[in-house]
């Protein structure tokens, strides 16, 4: 008999979902109207609620409410509604690179998940299968890549404004909790890429991002072209952020974290489906304990991931 790996170890009772899109959110103001993805369990009330923002990839729809399934899929599967928004920068809606934010869009992000938020009431309206079901005491928020730092932002972390040095402050209270995957790191060491071409990345500062997070870092992504600091650059969300946080470094693993962007993705450099259903599982597992202080979730998964003969990757908390 064939012995479970370490991430089937994780516990994990997934039930049917249903996924629609797109539900379109007026958005004055902004470039187009605001399109999400709302996927969430057939059946159970009392949902809470996760944003999964995109990161900014070479594909065409990856990096819009069409990405990301694996990820979606699963949370869905286990209790959440997910809500999944095409951020501005995706290649979807091809949008004129002369826009001042352009090319990726890092305040329009930002402002998405918050319309999102003030938006639930059209949401339900939109999506009726979900309608008195959203427990909006319980949001949580994931982003990948440039995704995850959107979802600092909203987390608390801040920047400065490059031409004043004025605080820009996205802090959404209504966020209770995070996951940041495969995120950018400290300001100070960027590659020169990065720093001429997106130089509000310099400013990052995680001294304020008080609210739980996990953050989780392939040991392989060195991201070369944003930093040179190597792989270690993606765990500085917890490294200079406060208590509490977690970080999560997976072994062998490269920016894709084995292919959380979608199902069988050609850019994933490092493929590997028991990481990504490691990576599926402790992210449900840390945000179920955080929105629900007491549940064991998140102590069970760190002992399968790490107590295996092999182990899929190392925890840290503070």
């Amino acid at each position: 008999m064939r012995k479970p790996t370490p991430a089937a170890s994780i516990p994990s009772a997934p039930t049917p979902v249903f996924s629609i899109s797109p539900v379109v959110l007026p958005a004055p103001g902004r470039a187009v109207d605001l399109q999400v993805r709302v996927s969430a369990p057939v059946t159970g009330g009392e949902l809470p609620i996760v944003l999964i923002s995109h990161g900014h990839g070479r594909s065409n729809h990856l990096s819009s409410l069409n990405g990301y399934a694996p990820l979606a899929n699963s949370l869905a599967a286990h209790g959440f509604a997910v809500i999944q928004p095409t951020h501005l920068d995706s290649k979807t809606l091809t949008l004129s690179p002369e826009h001042p934010d352009a090319p990726l869009y890092w305040r329009s992000r930002a402002e998405d998940m918050k319309r999102i938020l003030d938006q639930l009431d059209a949401i339900e309206r939109a999506v009726t299968a979900l309608a008195g079901r959203l427990d909006r005491s319980k949001v949580a928020v994931i982003g990948h890549s440039l995704g995850g730092h959107t979802a600092s932002m909203l987390l608390g972390a801040r920047h400065k404004e490059l031409h004043d040095g004025t605080e820009v402050n996205f802090t959404e209270p209504r966020i209770k909790a995070g996951v940041l995957l495969a995120a950018p790191g400290r300001g100070d060491a960027l590659s020169k890429f990065a720093a001429e071409n997106y130089p509000f990345f310099s400013t990052i500062d995680f001294s304020q991002m008080t609210a739980p997070t996990l953050v989780v870092a392939g040991d392989k992504d060195d991201s070369p072209h944003l930093t040179v600091a190597g792989p270690g650059w993606h765990a500085d969300p917890y490294l200079l952020g406060p208590s509490p946080k977690s970080l999560v470094t997976l072994f062998d693993a490269g920016h894709g974290l084995g292919g959380i962007s979608g199902y069988d993705v050609a850019e994933t450099t490092d493929e590997n489906p028991e990481r990504v259903a490691a990576v599926q599982r402790l992210t449900w597992a840390y945000l179920r304990t955080a929105l629900y202080p007491g549940d064991s979730a998140w102590q069970e998964a760190q002992s399968a991931l790490t107590g295996a003969a092999k182990p899929l990757g190392r925890v840290e908390s503070k």
